[in-house]
C-alpha cells in the first residue's frame, strides 16, 4: 500500500499525488518492494514516507541549492533517493542507520537510479556517529526520521553542523495526532520538542500538516 497522510482519505491522497510531479520508475519500485516487505512482516510500512513528501524533499533540495546533506534514519532508502536526486552531481548525502538488511534494499535502488556515488552510508548508532562529526558548519540540509525519543538530541547535535540558513526536516512530528494528548514516551517527547522549537530563537520553525507532520527548521 502506498504510504499516505493520516489526515487524508485515500481518494484525497490519490488526488494530491496526481497533482504533483510523479515518482519515477525506480522510486515506484522501491515503494512497492517496501510494501511487499511489510506485507511479509519483514519491515514496518509506517517507516516509509509518503510519495508527495519525497517529491517535496527533492524539490527543496534543488531550490535550496543544497550541496551537502545528512539523513538520520534511512530505512529502505526512499527519502535518501529523493534528496540525492535533488543534489548536484558533485553533491553528497551522508546517511546514518542501524539496519544492514533494510539499507541493502536502499543501496540497490540508489545504484539503479544512478545516485549511489552521491551517498555515503554509515551503519551504527546515529547519535554517536553524529557526535563524531566535526562541530562546524557543514550541511545545508538534514532529514531526521529515526527513533522519536532521540529527536531532541539529534536537533541539538545538528545545530552547530548546519550551515547558516541550513534547513532541518523532522518527520512524524504530529504522531498521528497523538501530540495533542500524548500517551507514549515518543508522543510526549515530540509534543515537548514541538513547543520548544517554536520558542527557540536559534531556529525559524513551521510544522506542516504533511503526511504524519513535517517540521521545517531554518538555522538563523
Amino acid at each position: 500500500m502506498t504510504p499516505r497522510s493520516f489526515l487524508l482519505t485515500p481518494e484525497l491522497a490519490d488526488y494530491v499525488q496526481a497533482a504533483s510531479d510523479p515518482v519515477d520508475a525506480v522510486m515506484a519500485d522501491l515503494i512497492r518492494e517496501t510494501a511487499d516487505m511489510a506485507a511479509r512482516g519483514e519491515a514496518p510500512s509506517t517507516m516509509q514516507i509518503a510519495p508527495e513528501q519525497g517529491v517535496l524533499m527533492r524539490l527543496l533540495t534543488r531550490a535550496l541549492g543544497a550541496r551537502r546533506a545528512i539523513e538520520i534514519g534511512t530505512f529502505t532508502g526512499f527519502s535518501a533517493l529523493c534528496i540525492a536526486q535533488g543534489l548536484p552531481e558533485d553533491g553528497s548525502l551522508l546517511c546514518l542507520d542501524r539496519s544492514e538488511e533494510w539499507t541493502d534494499v536502499a543501496r540497490r535502488h540508489w545504484a539503479r537510479a544512478g545516485v549511489a556515488d552521491r551517498i555515503e552510508l554509515r551503519l551504527g548508532d546515529a547519535l554517536a556517529t553524529l557526535r563524531e562529526l566535526p562541530a562546524e558548519e557543514t550541511f545545508d540540509l538534514a532529514f531526521v526520521d529515526a527513533d522519536k525519543t532521540g529527536y531532541p538530541a539529534y536537533v541539538e547535535e545538528l545545530h552547530p553542523r548546519m550551515s547558516r540558513n541550513g534547513v532541518v526536516l523532522l518527520d512524524n512530528t504530529l504522531r498521528g495526532g497523538q501530540v495533542v494528548a500524548p500517551v507514549s514516551e515518543a508522543d510526549r517527547t515530540l509534543a515537548e520538542l514541538n513547543a520548544a522549537l517554536a520558542a527557540d530563537p536559534r531556529w525559524e520553525a513551521v510544522l506542516l500538516p504533511l503526511a504524519d507532520g513535517l517540521t521545517v527548521l531554518r538555522k538563523r
